[in-house]
């Protein structure tokens, strides 16, 4: 309970919200705060002008505590399962590019043939789903290869290839194909402010000696599909995801011939050894509906 308030202060860097999060007065916190710094005979805790944040020792515990922590809530799960008859459960973090196509289903088809397992799956930013594998808050991560994995180990999903939507009237409407660089003249829809696609946009623009500017910004792809087809610009989406409301919206969508533009899916995770067998399971699974043959051993990054 102490590490959960400590870790509660160090996310909200302010006792008094700390507090009202877990339903507890704030003298209690700084009690078990302070007993806590006396244990271990180091200050964690400093005010600063934007509240409080931790000390490098702080720091320290705080990412010992989410992993403390992360594995209780994980065992919490797994015995309650039992109790219930339902034998594992697993935590699955994913982009929307991977959500918005086949993730849902491949889980579904799991689900179906292991019913005494749960699987609870959240959308995230890729950096984000990182950060939740490596701290062992969750058990796998699916999203682009393109993020920052290194640490993490991971095994091939499915790929999807990205395409620029524009509205049947667009100067670009009748090419039938692109490269990124012949977009960046005209006005551009941004799509998940500070994702791994944005971020990536970018860098290949300025790679070009280019600057993407995106004029309205959208935190969907079915919002992004709605801008394009009231003519207020171009976006670059997944082809899988996109092809149906494209057709219904009278749109059109040309393939990217960058060789980015073809984005490979991973499964990551801490260790293989370290998942539970629910959650290796599913990892066999949903390789096997990607149509790879899973192997003995992921592969680190």
């Amino acid at each position: 309970m102490s590490l959960k308030l400590f870790v509660a202060v160090c996310e909200e860097g302010n006792i008094a919200r700390a507090a009202e999060r877990e339903a507890i007065v704030p003298s209690a916190i700084s009690k078990r705060i302070a007993a806590i710094e006396e244990d271990a005979g180091v200050r964690l805790l400093v005010r600063a002008r934007r509240g409080i944040r931790p000390t490098a020792a702080g720091e320290a515990l705080l990412r010992q505590a989410r992993e403390v922590l992360g594995a209780l809530a994980r065992l919490q799960a797994e015995l309650s399962g039992f109790a219930s008859g339902v034998h594992g459960s697993v935590r699955v973090l994913a982009s929307i590019s991977v959500l918005s196509e086949r993730l849902p289903d491949d889980v579904a088809e799991f689900l179906a043939r292991y019913q005494a397992v749960k699987v609870s799956f959240e959308e995230r930013l890729s950096p984000e789903i990182v950060r939740s594998v490596r701290e062992g808050t969750a058990d796998l991560g699916v999203l682009w290869d393109a993020g920052e994995l290194q640490g993490l180990h991971t095994l091939p999903y499915r790929c999807d290839h990205l395409a620029v939507l524009v509205h049947a009237s667009h100067p670009l409407a009748r090419r039938r194909r692109l490269k990124f660089v012949e977009t960046l003249d005209h006005e551009a829809v941004g799509v998940m402010p500070g994702s791994i696609m944005e971020t990536m946009l970018r860098r290949y623009a300025a790679m070009a000696g280019r600057t993407w500017v995106h004029r309205i910004q959208v935190s969907t792809l079915d919002a992004a599909c709605r801008i394009v087809a009231a003519g207020l610009g171009l976006a670059i989406l997944p082809r899988e995801v996109c092809e149906p409301q494209a057709r219904s919206l009278g749109l059109r969508l040309i393939p990217l011939t960058d060789a980015w533009a073809c984005r490979r899916f991973v499964i990551c995770m801490r260790s293989p050894q370290t998942l539970t067998a629910a959650a290796r399971l599913l990892v066999d699974h949903l390789q096997q509906c990607a149509g790879v043959q899973s192997p003995s051993k992921a592969s680190p990054r």
